[in-house]
């Protein structure tokens, strides 16, 4: 079994030009958007790092780096799609996530279920293998005063199978 964490944060920007706070590839209604290159998903960013970390494959900035303008306002769960096929693709099975979410505002709770949906899709398993959570800071720090969000996550990986070698345990023919 491999295990990979990710983390990611963004700040609060003015909301309008046309994009959207998205968490978790959902539409979430809020005055403000994340500021990034992306679509700025910290939720997908996240677990896209936590999955290429359990896999041994970098991170998301190297698979999709900031700097490429092939990657402006990009849509966060089809990197993290593309993510999990290189995942997939070096052998490994995916088990299970676990995201929090750590925001003042917006208030999560009613749309945990769609972002878990969401992310399920894009890593073709079962919703019941990813569970989001919203968390505050409790007021403390950038995040409790309203400026952005940040989330971390946890993935899971069965390793590919070990190649068997004939003549038993000691690998001798």
């Amino acid at each position: 079994m491999r295990v990979g964490i990710g983390y990611d944060s963004h700040a609060f920007a003015p909301g309008g030009k046309g994009r959207k706070l998205i968490l978790g590839g959902v539409e979430i209604p809020h005055d403000k958007i994340l500021a990034g290159h992306s679509d700025a998903d910290v939720v997908a960013h996240a677990l896209t790092d936590a999955l290429l970390g359990a896999a041994g494959l970098g991170d998301i900035g190297r698979l999709f780096p900031s700097g490429d303008p092939r990657f402006k306002n990009a849509d966060s769960i089809k990197l993290l799609s593309e993510a999990f096929l290189k995942v997939v693709e070096a052998g490994f099975t995916f088990s299970y996530a676990d995201v929090t979410v750590i925001a003042e505002q917006p208030k999560l709770a009613p749309h945990v279920e769609r972002m878990e949906e969401r992310l399920a899709e894009a890593l073709m398993c079962p919703p019941s293998h990813v569970s989001v959570k919203g968390k505050t800071n409790d007021g403390m720090g950038w995040i409790g005063q309203g400026q952005g969000i940040a989330a971390i996550a946890v993935a899971t990986l069965a390793e590919p199978a070990a190649p068997r070698m004939s003549g038993g345990l000691t690998g001798l023919p």
